[in-house]
């Protein structure tokens, strides 16, 4: 197996006017499960390709572990790649199928035969091979795919979104397969996908990718806990963003106060060391719902936000309660034995090392981020 190196990629569609990847920097670990995460349109697909050597990069290099394949045609770089949409040849049996990259290299049948046994039980898929693509359900239509990307015994394994097409409790089936096999084979593997939950479930790290730019890379609980900017602060789990200005930089502490626009003061921190902010700064506060107490916890400093109690939802081992805090609307999770009534004053409770802090500058949310189309 390898490690994957992206150096300073660059990749641009319509004459330069279109930019997919924008200097990319990523090193994938030999026998990583490294996920390439972000909104539709991102450019993520673009680098899966750029690494597969299905597309060639206008600027910059990308190695398998030190030798430079930036040039190497696909066939030469020994990748196995599962598309979104299965590409199976719907006239070849299964067994046709996996053995087709087997038989363009011209191996001996005895052998061919063994590798190709050895996968389909691998991927659970043993018995099966007189059966035709159009008689196997949609994920063992995509446990063929992916049958025919490991046969070949690649040094890299891509995954474009393979299980996007299948329903959600498939999805989470395949998810554990994933991992099983990927696990049990140590092959570095580089996935790409939007959704969040998957990429935080199936990865050793993640990448977030927006208008061609990798924002961070990190293990799924370093990029939950720690976002490095709004982007990816609003696109993983569920932020409430409160403006306000900062009154004072306390440099001992590292705790930062700020002025919401309603009068209130916070205390937070900065998750990215590369901000450098002063006093009178417009800055936005990144609070996570699930960060919120609703009554006074044991954790010092913390802040304090009044709200008004809009609706409350009994949903059996919690209560979904609906908050708003001077027009910002939002909702937590309690305990259904905490007494709420509609309409209400409510206190909530922030930890102040749970208030993250962005400059105002940085201000780049999910919703309202610029993709390319590509």
């Amino acid at each position: 197996m390898v490690s994957v190196t992206l150096e300073n990629v660059t990749k641009t569609f319509s004459g330069g006017k279109v930019i997919a990847a924008d200097n990319v920097n990523l090193t994938i670990k030999d026998g990583e499960f490294f996920t390439l995460l972000g909104p539709s349109g991102c450019g993520k697909t673009t680098i899966l390709r750029l690494i597969a050597g299905l597309y060639y990069p206008d600027k910059g290099h990308i190695y398998f572990d030190d030798v430079d394949i930036t040039e190497y045609p696909p066939y030469k770089r020994n990748t196995g790649m599962v598309f979104q949409s299965y590409a199976l040849w719907p006239h070849m049996t299964v067994f046709d199928n996996v053995a087709y990259g087997l038989k363009i290299r011209k191996l001996p049948r005895n052998e061919i035969k063994r590798r190709v046994k050895e996968t389909l039980e691998l991927v659970k898929l043993e018995g099966l091979e007189n059966r035709m693509p159009h008689q196997l359900s949609g994920g063992q239509q995509q446990r063929v795919a992916l049958a025919r990307a490991l046969v070949i015994e690649p040094k890299v394994l891509l995954l474009d979104e393979p299980l996007s097409n299948l329903d959600a409790k498939l999805r989470i089936e395949m998810r554990q397969e994933l991992i099983r096999i990927q696990k049990e084979l140590g092959i570095t593997t580089i996935y790409v996908t939007h959704d969040q939950e998957e990429a935080m479930t199936i990865s050793h790290r993640v990448a977030i990718i927006n208008a061609g730019k990798v924002k961070q890379v990190g293990t799924p609980r370093e990029i939950y806990e720690r976002p490095k900017s709004l982007f990816v602060a609003d696109f993983i789990g569920q932020c409430i963003f409160i403006s306000g200005k900062i009154v004072d930089v306390d440099l001992n502490s590292g705790y930062i106060t700020v002025t919401t626009s309603s009068g209130e003061k916070l205390l937070g921190v900065l998750t990215n060391e590369e901000y450098s902010v002063s006093k009178n700064d417009e800055v936005i506060c990144a609070i996570r719902p699930e960060d919120i107490y609703v009554q006074k916890p044991d954790i010092e400093p913390f802040n304090k936000l009044t709200t008004k109690i809009r609706h409350v939802t009994f949903l059996g081992k919690h209560n979904q309660v609906y908050l708003e805090y001077h027009g910002l609307a939002f909702q937590l999770s309690t305990n259904p034995n905490v007494s709420l009534e509609e309409n209400k004053n409510l206190t909530i409770y922030i930890p102040a090392k749970e208030t993250l802090i962005f400059p105002k500058e940085e201000e780049e949310l999910a919703y309202e981020a610029t993709k390319i189309a590509i």
